[in-house]
């Protein structure tokens, strides 16, 4: 079993920035998709970016020139960078890890990002 922890998500004006970052632990072998998905009151999960262990990256397009997602292949870690953050990026922040292609994914507890206009 694979267990994500996420932190850093809080309270921001827009046009403020936010980090979040998400470890994971459990896993014997490197994972090799991990990312973010976030979803707003009323919505459905959504992905916002996803990076692979060669550094392929995936983002939502609201997102790209906004957000950079990051990872630490040898800690099993992911970070997104958000910056120039929108009433519209409020959610709630979800980790996502998916060890390989023919397995579940897993999910972290979530973290919430508030964007205040």
């Amino acid at each position: 079993q694979v267990q994500l922890v996420a932190s850093g998500g809080g309270l921001v004006q827009a046009g403020g920035s936010l980090r979040l970052s998400c470890a994971a632990s459990g896993s014997s072998f490197a994972i090799r998709t991990m990312g973010w998905y976030r979803q707003a009151p009323g919505k459905q999960r959504e992905l916002v970016a996803t990076m692979t262990t060669d550094g392929s990256t995936t983002y939502k397009n609201s997102v790209k020139g906004r957000f950079t997602i990051s990872r630490d292949n040898a800690k099993n870690t992911v970070y997104l960078q958000m910056n120039s953050l929108k009433p519209e990026d409020t959610a709630l922040y979800y980790c996502y890890a998916r060890r390989t292609i023919v397995e579940n994914p897993y999910w972290g507890q979530g973290t919430q990002v508030t964007v205040s206009s």
